[in-house]
């Protein structure tokens, strides 16, 4: 299950949260960010030990500015509230499990 997050949740979703997380910045207009949703989709159903979440630029750009969002998709991965790799654009499943795979278990 991905959850959407704002500004007002994000410290609790993410920041605090212990393990790995993976946060998609995207917007509804963004064709690529539609292209990689159902893969997000996907993984969420098969890496339960990782959370997904999804953050809307649009609604959300005090986030995407201090994450230096420039280019959408992009994903960062937290491990226990620090950032730990960053990934721009469209990417594959198997592109996006390769790196999860990084910092689990």
């Amino acid at each position: 299950m991905v959850i959407s997050v704002n500004q007002d949740n994000f410290k609790q979703e993410v920041i605090e949260e212990k393990g790995v997380v993976l946060v998609d910045f995207y917007a509804d207009w963004c064709g690529p960010c539609r292209m990689t949703g159902p893969i997000i989709d996907e993984l969420s159903e098969e890496l339960k030990e990782i959370k997904f979440v999804k953050v809307n630029i649009d609604e959300n750009p005090d986030l995407a500015s201090r994450y230096q969002i420039f280019s959408i998709p992009s994903f960062l991965i937290f491990k226990n509230g620090a950032v730990v790799s960053s990934l721009v654009g469209a990417r594959s499943k198997e592109n996006l499990l390769d790196e999860l795979k990084k910092f689990t278990g």
